[in-house]
């Protein structure tokens, strides 16, 4: 069985794992208000979801 000869160092792990990271959020835009929105959920500015209320929201 093969076993490293020396103990891989934090700098070259690190650079190894460069390309694993952590993808962006995907935002749609709300049919109701126009807001942006993170697809099924409900709109954190109209309180829709897939056009019917679900929430109430307090308008301020």
């Amino acid at each position: 069985m093969a076993v490293p000869k020396k103990r891989t160092s934090k700098q070259r792990k690190r650079k190894r794992r460069t390309h694993y990271k952590a993808e962006g959020v995907t935002v749609n835009n709300c049919p109701n208000c126009g807001d942006p929105k993170v697809p099924h959920r409900v709109c954190p500015n109209c309180g829709h979801y897939r056009g019917e209320p679900v929430l109430e929201v307090e308008i301020d």
